[in-house]
């Protein structure tokens, strides 16, 4: 099992899993997760690698914030865990709403931040996404993004039916193992809970111009593995490619959303790879 520590960043603590030893990495989980949903990668990654996982600002066991969850903030966040641990150096790999923070800590850290893994989430409005986009947004997001209060209202009291929508959707109906499931209920329980989580969702627009403002005055130079699976495929990777000076893409095949836990053994053959610094720079 990992060690769990409470960190001081950036005016909030941070719950940590951290295990192994080596070069650091960076795991980022995104809604409705905690560092647990890395639990399959950390343990196909600790053998060589620092593996840090922290719950998100407002997320999991972290303590609560007011406000923050900006991608720009939650970069800044993940910077100051990486220095107060003494990690001059990390690959960094993020998931849904962990993806912006780490494209931002990226692209404006380049020297701290060695390799880069986003997955299953889009950055902003940058092109690239209209087909994934063609019907619109995901449904969820304009609900969790309504007038404060009113998500939290109607989800109140359900928030095991509605975690467990996601947790089955994400991966093809298979659905997780009963004790991260559980993890995950308790950690999106409550209204509070639920305000923290949905202040992300709120806080896309701000994201969204943070992202269109980094990539208007810098590129992202650092190696960067795009992954795609359902339902998101490939639009992450075109959104990259114009932007990215070293990118490679795959779409994961008959794998939901929850990557991570959905299909962790195809996960960890393409990590493994790409984070100890094989293949060719990508045309």
């Amino acid at each position: 099992m990992p060690e769990l520590r409470r960190i001081p960043v950036n005016g909030v603590e941070l719950n940590v899993a951290l295990a192994g030893s080596g070069p650091a990495v960076l795991l980022l989980h995104g809604f409705p997760h905690t560092w647990e949903l890395w639990t399959d990668v950390t343990a196909g990654l600790s053998d060589r690698y620092r593996v840090i996982a922290p719950d998100l600002r407002g997320f999991g066991a972290s303590s609560r914030a007011a406000s923050g969850y900006d991608a720009g903030t939650l970069a800044e966040d993940a910077a100051a865990l990486l220095t107060t641990l003494g990690v001059s150096s990390a690959a960094v790999v993020g998931i849904d709403a962990g993806t912006p923070p780490a494209f931002l800590l990226a692209l404006r850290r380049p020297g701290l931040v060695r390799r880069l893994v986003v997955m299953e989430s889009l950055l902003g409005r940058l092109p690239g996404a209209e087909d994934f986009l063609a019907g619109g947004p995901p449904w969820w997001f304009g609900f969790h993004a309504a007038a404060p209060g009113l998500a939290e209202t109607v989800l109140e009291g359900h928030e095991a039916a509605y975690v467990d929508w996601f947790l089955r959707s994400g991966t093809l109906s298979d659905g997780v193992r009963p004790a991260i499931r559980d993890a995950f209920v308790r950690a999106y329980t409550g209204r509070q809970a639920l305000s923290r989580a949905f202040s992300y969702y709120r806080a896309l627009p701000e994201s969204a111009v943070q992202i269109e403002q980094a990539v208007a005055t810098g590129r992202l130079t650092v190696p960067t593995m795009a992954l795609g699976a359902r339902p998101v495929g490939p639009a992450l990777e075109r959104q990259l490619r114009p932007v990215a000076d070293d990118l490679i893409g795959h779409v994961i095949e008959d794998c939901g959303h929850i990557i991570p836990l959905h299909r962790p053994r195809a996960l960890l053959a393409l990590l493994r790879p790409f984070l100890a610094g094989a293949g060719a720079k990508a045309a």
